[in-house]
């Protein structure tokens, strides 16, 4: 079996995706990490209780790399202030916007204003390559975008994600300045499916993160590794089963 690439030599950028500023700091040290992405449910899950206060803190971690706010209102207006306010809080920050509201609404149209004012905007929740599509014909040329489809979720209903992102990025080469993200990866093995396919990012969370060591182990290592574990679990927790003879 071929030994994969070193992750370090890939050319895809790792975006570090979390919301808990002791794995962002941890995180910021590996230069391997390009990025970094937040979200409001995974700063809700961090116990992050003011948002603004987060990002500021998260901002003096990340100086020298971008690192993505999303907006959380369900009005486009609403939206478009928060937008402007997130940019302003530092030159790093890429501002995430979901591709429609709660209601089904696309963000299409709004995506269009941000980026012509030069806001660098990280398209999210993605699924379809309508929706890609429908993105890539409104953006400004100069202004550089993260188009994050959520593969993880694609194959999640059943559908091989890689010939899905592999379209995505054809779809994307429209706009020299847009970048593919592989959003939602559920294994280390994402990393080199995303750049294989030609993704330009891949946000990982910091549990998949730091099974980066574990690139190119020998599998009969791992075997026995995996057989100890087993052994020692069943020892601490002190199983045992009666195997002596049945009585008819």
């Amino acid at each position: 079996m071929t030994k994969p690439i070193d992750p370090a030599k890939l050319t895809i950028k790792i975006f570090a995706d979390g919301a808990d500023l002791d794995g962002i700091r941890e995180m910021a040290a590996n230069p391997m990490i390009r990025g970094f992405t937040t979200n409001p449910t995974l700063m809700r899950m961090a116990g992050v209780a003011d948002y603004k206060a987060f990002a500021l803190e998260a901002l003096k971690i990340v100086t020298d790399r971008p690192i993505s706010f999303e907006v959380f209102a369900d009005d486009f207006a609403d939206m478009e202030r928060q937008a402007e306010e997130i940019a302003s809080w530092g030159k790093n920050v890429n501002v995430k916007i979901p591709i429609t509201n709660t209601k089904g609404e696309s963000a299409v149209p709004l995506v269009g204003r941000l980026s012509g004012k030069g806001v660098v905007v990280n398209v999210t929740a993605m699924f379809t390559l309508d929706q890609v599509r429908s993105v890539v014909e409104v953006l400004d040329v100069e202004t550089p975008v993260i188009l994050s489809v959520f593969a993880g979720r694609v194959a999640d209903s059943g559908r091989d994600p890689v010939p899905h992102m592999k379209s995505a990025v054809e779809i994307a080469k429209a706009m020299p300045n847009a970048d593919v993200l592989w959003a939602s990866p559920r294994e280390l093995l994402n990393i080199y499916q995303a750049d294989a396919v030609g993704c330009g990012i891949i946000t990982v969370t910091n549990d998949v993160l730091r099974k980066l060591s574990g690139v190119g182990k020998d599998l009969d290592a791992f075997s026995l590794e995996t057989v100890k574990m087993f052994y020692d679990d069943a020892a601490a927790a002190r199983y045992s089963i009666n195997t002596g003879p049945v009585d008819d």
